[in-house]
């Protein structure tokens, strides 16, 4: 795929309609860089509605240095960023060709942390939409790490602005 300036997009499609993202795409659809991004991949099932994002957090994320320094777990808010930063690429896929879109975090509710998420935990932000008004998206999400064990699950809501 190319975009109007020539530069092109690494997408592959699988199966059906399943694209998966890698972590050049996803810098060219959210703003996040590191050490804020916390989404290294993502297959978005349905443009703009579900999606699923992967991260590895590695024993040298700068937040286990104090969230606890004898016991290391991932903050609860970046577990909801993550589920927030890959509802923001399955939304964000629809406008890849507007550099000038934002998302704007609105809202978070029900967050449920369940079980703790430690380093070399590989972590599935599972996201799906529960309705759009406007340019306001709602949607639910569910964490999972790597033995399929709930870590957290929370609803919230964005909004995609155009600046001019």
């Amino acid at each position: 795929m190319i975009l109007e300036n020539g530069e092109k997009l690494l997408l592959i499609k699988l199966k059906k309609s399943m694209i998966k993202v890698d972590s050049e795409l996803i810098k060219k659809l959210i703003p996040h860089r590191d050490p804020f991004l916390f989404i290294d991949n993502v297959e978005i099932m349905e443009i703009g509605s579900k999606g699923r994002g992967y991260k590895k957090f590695l024993k040298t994320e700068f937040f286990f240095k104090g969230h606890f320094p004898n016991m290391p777990i991932v903050p609860g808010v970046v577990l909801i960023e993550a589920l927030a930063q890959t509802a923001g690429i399955v939304v964000s896929h629809e406008f890849k060709s507007n550099k000038n879109k934002s998302v704007l975090f609105m809202s978070v509710s029900k967050a449920k942390f369940r079980s703790p998420v430690k380093p070399n935990d590989i972590i599935m932000f599972d996201v799906f939409l529960l309705n759009k008004i406007r340019s306001v998206y709602k949607f639910q999400g569910t964490a999972l790490n790597q033995n399929n064990i709930k870590v957290c699950e929370s609803e919230f809501t964005a909004m995609i602005t155009i600046d001019s």
